[in-house]
């Protein structure tokens, strides 16, 4: 008797129907993805052209190169979809027409002939491999329809591109371009994507090798002619067609690769620290320039065994196109596997000491702060600031010399003199302006000292400074990375006239620094350069400007071991000048610095001395400066004195009536420098003493105490006797005029402007008093503190 129909019975079917198939999704939600799927992916980094340059292993020590849809080349996935699974994009995973086909075709031929695999199942097998069985097929079903729910087609199709094994330790289509091709697969030719879709359906037995060759060719070859058949490859545009024919016979003619091309590894310290500097990216799409970089690299290697026997193991270089501020070579050391020297560390982000290589910024900020010019006369003597002594690289002393040839000689204490005036604080917030973040943020942290290499910043920073000169005092944030970077607005750290006139005075090719090489060679066209060497010769730089790119060079050892050959002009300056020149355009454009900015006016300038010249300065010329701080203090130096005719001593308005007077021009040295020379045992001819009864004149300055300098906190060393740590009193004052001091009061004694004076100090607070022998005074106090 036929079971009876009611509702009911219909009712409970489509209840249990429900609760199967909201079973079913709770499964497929519920249920972990395969763990494979979020597997770490190989990182690549890349030129700015977007070719590979270093491509690191994944974590499970496998290729597999992060896929991106829309970069694969479109006629490849029409190709694969044709060859694998044409029904892809609305199938739910297991493609139903697909399984009859299978099991009628299979049934008919007695054997097995086709499987009814998709995509989606062949992903599952890759990520989870489990035995050929029943059950197996069951399960992965079941996954595949977990995959369909979870992804949407075009992840499930990203992700087989990534993970379809290509041989070896190689997964995903990219890897396998770069592996079996050279290049990515965004363009690929007709062999290539014949090639790609025959190795995985047996990729052990398939991928590039000698061994495999012939197996490799016959498979393509199949390949080819099954897309052909169905019109799955391109044949080109229709007025160039060529016959399907004609184009099996180019692949098969076309050799099958014969081996694996190793994967890029360039620049390799550069893709080591973006790597870990940007975690979690697949691609570093980097501003580098491969021809730029390749160019570096070599030059900076082929150098490194004529340093290494000088005890010179590491060499760093940075190379910023200076048009767009983006860094196109960057070198960490001569050697990335020297683990002996540290050869891995990424020297160009690591903090050395520059040695003299900011006196350049220090020269722009006190020309655009009106401190002094170019032409202007500075005094290059011994000076203390406490316990800080600078001295030059040479240990000798110039006297008063011009501030550009200061900076051509990089000359050490008028650039002290010079920071002095323009402020340690200043100096370093125009640094912090520039992109240098490597300084102790504390303030009162750095001294003086920080003119000569009394901080410590990286190549990096170095030539985000550079860039900044060679841009006209504009700073810009370097950029390494090509993608999600939006231009900063620049930072104006000085005036355009003053950076010509500093880029004018590192153009200067009769210096010190210039490398002995290059006077045989000469020097690449419109380059203006400097070089530093840290105190102890532990770094040695090298950082300058040609007509498109700014370039910093450093040479040294990592562990800090010094060597007398690490000075800058010998070790590193030659190598600046190689990259640049090999950088250079090969026709010279116009010298973009021929004419000067508009902010700059000319001005006449007494020729000795560079101020406003008087009527005792005979000779004079035309120099720059800026129109907004043009020289306003007449020359202190040239001195017209009216003198006895007979006697030659000097005479005021007072006391010349009856006598025979002639006015003559004498070069007047100031107290700092009269008492320089004598201590060499150097004398300088003086203006003439006044006559008897004559007087100088009113309007002349009071002292200006020199030592102790402002500020200046002075530390006794325990055990040692007062008189053993004499303090040196000095002044400065108008002529060779007799100086009184007096310490707290009581009287100390005196001296001529150009003599010393000296106290034995004592803790506490001490207020130093100096008068000349017209009333005059000035007044400092120095602490005296003990050291603990």
């Amino acid at each position: 008797m036929a079971p009876r129909f009611t509702w009911g019975r219909v009712l409970r079917g489509a209840l249990l129907l429900g609760v199967l198939t909201l079973g079913a999704l709770a499964a497929a939600w519920g249920l972990p993805l395969p763990e494979r799927l979020s597997a770490a992916h190989s990182v690549v980094v890349e030129y700015r052209d977007g070719t590979a340059a270093h491509v690191f292993l994944a974590p499970d020590q496998r290729w597999r190169v992060p896929t991106r849809l829309e970069e694969v080349d479109p006629a490849y996935l029409r190709a694969l979809l044709t060859l694998e699974d044409q029904r892809f994009w609305w199938h739910p995973g297991v493609d139903p027409l697909a399984v009859v086909r299978a099991a009628v075709t299979n049934v008919l031929r007695g054997r097995r002939v086709s499987g009814a695999s998709t995509l989606t199942l062949q992903l599952v097998r890759v990520l989870e491999p489990r035995p050929r069985t029943f059950l197996s097929k069951v399960i992965e079903s079941c996954r595949a329809l977990q995959l369909e729910l979870r992804l949407s087609k075009r992840e499930l199709l990203e992700a087989y591109l990534q993970f379809v094994p290509y041989g070896r330790n190689m997964e995903g289509v990219e890897a396998a371009s770069l592996a079996y091709f050279g290049h990515r697969a965004t363009h690929l030719s007709a062999a290539e994507m014949a090639t790609l879709l025959a190795v995985p359906q047996n990729p052990n037995r398939r991928f590039p090798s000698p061994q495999n060759a012939s197996r490799l060719k016959d498979a393509r070859d199949a390949v080819a002619r099954r897309l052909l058949d169905g019109n799955a490859l391109p044949l080109g545009p229709e007025s160039a067609r060529v016959s399907a024919e004609v184009l099996f016979e180019q692949v098969r003619a076309t050799p099958v690769p014969p081996r694996l091309v190793p994967f890029a590894r360039e620049a390799p310290h550069a893709a080591v620290w973006l790597r870990a500097r940007n975690p979690g990216q697949g691609r570093l799409r980097t501003t580098l320039d491969a021809g730029a970089q390749r160019l570096v690299e070599r030059t900076m290697r082929e150098a490194a065994p004529g340093l290494r026997p000088q005890g010179i193991h590491n060499g760093v270089a940075v190379v910023v196109d200076r048009e767009r501020a983006e860094v196109v070579a960057l070198v960490g050391s001569f050697d990335f596997f020297d683990t002996a020297h540290g050869g891995q560390l990424p020297g160009f982000d690591t903090p050395r000491s520059p040695g003299s290589a900011l006196k350049p910024l220090i020269y722009a900020l006190a020309i655009d702060q009106g401190l002094a010019g170019p032409d202007q006369r500075v005094a290059d003597v011994p000076a203390a600031y406490g316990t800080y002594a600078p001295r030059n690289f040479d240990g000798r002393f110039q006297g008063l010399v011009r501030l550009e040839d200061a900076l051509s000689q990089s000359l050490n204490m008028p650039f002290v003199k010079l920071l002095q005036r323009l402020g340690v604080e200043r100096f370093l917030g125009t640094l912090r302006l520039a992109g240098v973040r490597s300084l102790v943020p504390d303030p009162g942290h750095y001294g003086l000292s920080a003119a000569v290499g009394g901080i410590e910043v990286t190549p990096l920073e170095v030539a985000g400074v550079y860039l900044a000169l060679a841009e006209n005092g504009r700073a810009r944030p370097l950029t390494l990375l090509a993608e999600g970077r939006a231009p900063a607005a620049p930072q104006v750290l000085f005036s355009p006239g003053a950076a010509w006139l500093t880029r004018r005075a590192l153009s200067l090719k009769d210096r010190p620094d210039f490398p002995e090489r290059r006077r045989m060679m000469g020097l690449p066209s419109q380059v203006h350069w400097k070089t530093g060497t840290s105190f102890g010769h532990r770094d040695a730089w090298a950082a300058g400007s040609g007509p498109r790119h700014t370039a910093v060079v450093w040479t040294g050892n990592f562990d800090n071991t010094p060597s007398v050959h690490l000075v800058g002009a010998e070790a590193s300056g030659p190598l600046l000048f190689d990259i640049l020149e090999g950088l250079a355009p090969r026709e010279r454009g116009p010298d973009p610095d021929a004419l000067p900015p508009g902010d700059l006016t000319r001005v006449e300038v007494c020729a000795w001395s560079g101020h406003l010249p008087t009527e005792a300065c005979a000779q004079r010329r035309f120099t720059y400066a800026e129109r907004s701080h043009v020289p306003t203090e007449p020359c202190p130096y040239h001195q017209q004195v009216e003198v006895d005719a007979v006697t030659g001593l000097a005479v005021s308005p007072a006391c010349r009536d009856g006598r025979p007077t002639a006015a003559r021009v004498f070069l007047t040295w100031p107290a700092s420098i009269r008492r320089w020379l004598t201590d060499q045992h150097r004398m300088l001819p003086q203006p003439p003493a006044f006559a008897p009864g004559c007087a100088p004149g009113g309007g002349q300055k009071a002292p200006e105490i020199v030592s102790p300098g402002a500020g200046q906190v002075t530390l006794l060393l325990a055990g040692v006797p007062a008189d053993q740590q004499e303090v040196p009193l000095e002044a400065e004052v108008d002529g060779d005029r007799e100086l009184s001091w007096f310490v707290d009061g009581a009287f100390l004694g005196s001296a001529r402007a150009d003599e010393r004076v000296w106290w034995a100090p004592s803790a506490g607070d001490h207020e130093i008093l100096v008068s000349d022998d017209r009333g005059l005074s000035a007044r400092r106090v120095l602490k005296v503190r003990e050291r603990r």
